[in-house]
């Protein structure tokens, strides 16, 4: 999958960009704007394709965005029309989650900023509301937000209560403050709770989704209002109870790896004395080979525990940790808890190197560190 905008990732030697994008996509999007009089496609395809080299992935979407503006109108109300009537149809309404549409579909959204941001706002969020439909829109409503933020919450207001649950998604997806890739937007984030506390009880996964990310993001900044928040919503019991418990489980994720003792309480996680100790791990593990160890619990008292462990990893300039889950249970008296882990340790893992040297896991049960070991990960095997 990709690793960021760059467009990199994907297997058998092609990036992402090479597989979204490549004479085969295009020619299925100069097929759509056949629609538009005079429109050379022939031309378009291999413009776009002849471009396509050396670009990341969002590169390209602006490549491909110039490439068709250029036999576009120039005015935008009529670059618009010519734009909004070569969209494909609809994505299948019929559908309710993983329906993201394609990359090549962007393009409306990247000529809507262009050209209508300044001078046409309305006319451009007309067309970012009928693209939507067809590929998500999340990159290209958020600079409207910043230099529109009333006149565009407005429209988000309507567009929570859509029939089109694709423009439903993007009131969620648009307005997190921390959406990957995109840009930021200088929105306060408690703003968009009003939006949420309509999407949470909406009946598609792919919006409730959306929203639980949303969550996850507020937490990193305001944690004990999404937790209230969560609260609120399964108290009001609009929405399906176990699609609320899902939704409130991955919008706290993040802030249980934390250790947040609100996410922890709301879970059904209390604090209370365990007894812990990692047994049968090795002394040293190669890079490239796998990790195993168990991890055995003790209480007194009866009790659930979330049960999570910490790598800690050498780096040239200190050190870092990253939390893995491991495994939700029960303790009881007199009966130990024991969990197993088996660890692969990537040498070409995406989200960080691993050096050689002495590491360590730690063990955290319902947010609190009970027991820590160390290991030597020595180099890969030549």
């Amino acid at each position: 999958m990709a690793r960021g905008p760059d467009g990199q990732g994907g297997g058998a030697g092609f990036s992402l960009a090479d597989q979204l994008f490549n004479a085969d996509t295009l020619r299925d999007l100069a097929r759509d704007y056949a629609a538009v009089p005079g429109f050379d496609t022939a031309r378009f395809h291999a413009e776009a394709v002849g471009g396509l080299q050396g670009r990341g992935l969002l590169e390209r979407l602006d490549w491909i965005a110039t490439c068709a503006e250029g036999q576009l109108p120039v005015a935008f109300p009529a670059m618009a029309e010519a734009v909004q009537a070569a969209l494909p149809d609809p994505l299948d309404p019929s559908l309710s989650d993983d329906d993201f549409g394609r990359f090549i579909h962007a393009v409306p959204g990247i000529l809507a900023v262009r050209h209508g941001l300044e001078d046409h706002r309305d006319r451009a969020l007309d067309l970012i509301y009928e693209a939507t439909k067809r590929f998500s829109m999340e990159f290209y409503i958020r600079p409207f937000l910043n230099r529109w933020p009333e006149q565009t919450l407005a429209r988000l207001d309507d567009w929570a209560r859509d029939d089109n649950y694709h423009v439903r998604r993007l009131v969620s997806e648009g307005t997190r403050p921390r959406l990957p890739w995109a840009a930021n937007i200088t929105l306060d984030p408690a703003v968009p709770l009003r939006f949420l506390d309509v999407l949470h009880s909406d009946p598609t996964r792919y919006v409730t989704r959306s929203v639980a990310n949303h969550m996850n993001d507020l937490s990193k900044v305001m944690p004990d209002t999404v937790v209230d928040r969560l609260r609120e919503w399964q108290g009001q019991g609009r929405q399906d109870g176990q699609e609320i418990d899902w939704m409130t489980r991955h919008a706290l994720r993040t802030a249980v790896k934390r250790g947040e003792p609100g996410a922890l309480g709301l879970l059904g996680y209390r604090p209370g004395h365990v007894n812990a100790r990692i047994e049968a791990m090795p002394a040293s593990v190669r890079i490239g080979e796998a990790l195993e160890f168990a991890v055995v619990l003790e209480a007194d008292e009866a009790l659930p525990v979330l049960v999570d462990y910490r790598l800690r990893f050498v780096r040239p300039k200190g050190t870092a940790e990253k939390v893995f889950k491991l495994k939700t249970g029960k303790v009881v008296p007199g009966k130990p808890l024991r969990l197993t882990k088996r660890h692969v340790l990537k040498g070409n893992a995406t989200t960080y190197t691993l050096h050689p040297g002495r590491h360590g896991v730690i063990v955290q049960v319902n947010g609190q560190d009970v027991a820590e070991a160390e290991f030597e990960l020595l180099p890969a095997r030549g």
